[in-house]
């Protein structure tokens, strides 16, 4: 047990001894170099745009089951309803068709809600509000109704939940004139581009990936400012290349980086396009990276029939059809409902391993 008394009755630590004189002493160094930018995992991005942007805007509201007094089913949402409360943050009954409704006529009077759905798959009750509702009002009613909502919760396979909770829904919500579609595959797309969506006067579909909310990237440091904005519609170049493009979104943005780092090994260099937007589709970058390497492969969850990649492939044929090498490659999810048992669920969802077969494919390196 600590005594002061014998704290005090204990003896002193030696001095160090002083330099021998005529030697001198070295002299004390201070690093002032540039401190690295700071990891962040996908969920406290988002928990940190949901927080900035009811802050900065008192019509911005979230609603959905669960997520204020349990925090988020996912804890996106943790701690903003003992911030704000809960006529900011609003827990729901487990009725999508119903809270989707009250928040898509609260958004045609001036409010900007935030709509969580537990997963996507769930967002099936609500489809006839974001369909016919949000994303038509705006053009029927002459421009005169706008529709600033944000609807957005976990989007794909999220690991050995079965096939009704584990669809990708980015093709089904892009082909749709008057949404706007979104997929983030980093910290910093998550934090910009749901700033944005909130922002944006239009009804924004955003997807985000639930195996992907603890994965940790760092956060440049203009993206720590509560003013930071990625633009909605505009692709990043995630790895500069030159023999192949590969064209992706969400998740398998990290699964491309893992197969063109494997593939670098063997002397291919490739090019990685992260959309970030589903719709609108940046087609100008997809478009000059294709001139630039001469080969494609598009890679996505959702399934090969009328998938994202398949829209990827026409706008290259129509646009850069003289340019390519090589017939394109497109990588999806099996073409069946998603198994329960994790074992075969990984044999149905696209890894690295399988990118890498297209990519080889795509530059005459499979040897089958």
């Amino acid at each position: 047990m600590f005594s002061l008394s014998s704290a005090l009755r204990a003896p002193l630590p030696l001095r160090p001894a002083a330099a021998p004189r005529g030697l001198a002493q070295a002299p004390r160094s201070f690093s002032v170099g540039v401190s690295a930018p700071a990891k962040i995992t996908v969920r406290d991005a988002l928990n940190k745009a949901l927080d900035e942007e009811l802050a900065r805007d008192e019509t911005v509201y979230l609603m959905g089951e669960e997520v204020g007094e349990y925090q988020g089913a996912y804890k996106v949402s943790k701690g903003l309803f003992q911030k704000y409360g809960p006529t900011r943050v609003v827990d729901t009954p487990i009725t999508e068709s119903g809270f989707t409704a009250l928040a898509t006529g609260s958004a045609m009077n001036g409010s900007r809600p935030i709509l969580e759905f537990m997963t996507w798959n769930f967002a099936l009750q609500a489809i006839d509000h974001i369909v016919n509702t949000a994303s038509r009002s705006r053009y029927m009613s002459g421009g005169k109704v706008e529709i600033p909502i944000t609807f957005r919760g976990p989007n794909g396979p999220p690991q050995a939940v079965g096939a009704q909770h584990s669809m990708c829904f980015a093709a089904w919500y892009s082909s749709l004139p008057g949404l706007k579609v979104v997929a983030p595959y980093d910290s910093e797309d998550a934090k910009g581009l749901l700033k944005s969506s909130i922002r944006d006067p239009n009804p924004v579909v955003f997807l985000e990936s639930e195996i992907a909310y603890n994965y940790s990237f760092e956060l440049p440091k203009e993206a720590e400012s509560s003013d930071f904005l990625l633009p909605i519609g505009k692709a990043k170049v995630q790895r500069e290349g030159k023999d192949v493009t590969v064209v992706t979104f969400s998740r398998l943005v990290g699964e491309a980086l893992k197969a063109a780092e494997n593939l670098e090994k063997e002397g291919l260099s490739v090019e990685v396009i992260n959309l970030r937007t589903i719709r609108p589709l940046d087609k100008d970058t997809i478009i000059n990276s294709i001139k630039k390497t001469g080969r494609l492969v598009t890679a996505e969850e959702g399934f090969v029939q009328s998938g994202v990649g398949a829209e990827i492939a026409a706008i290259a044929q129509e646009f850069a059809f003289d340019y390519l090498d090589a017939p394109v490659e497109r990588i999806s999810s099996a073409d069946v409902p998603a198994p329960y048992a994790k074992s075969i669920e990984d044999l149905m969802i696209p890894q690295a391993s399988n990118i890498e077969g297209a990519i080889k494919r795509a530059c005459y390196r499979d040897k089958k």
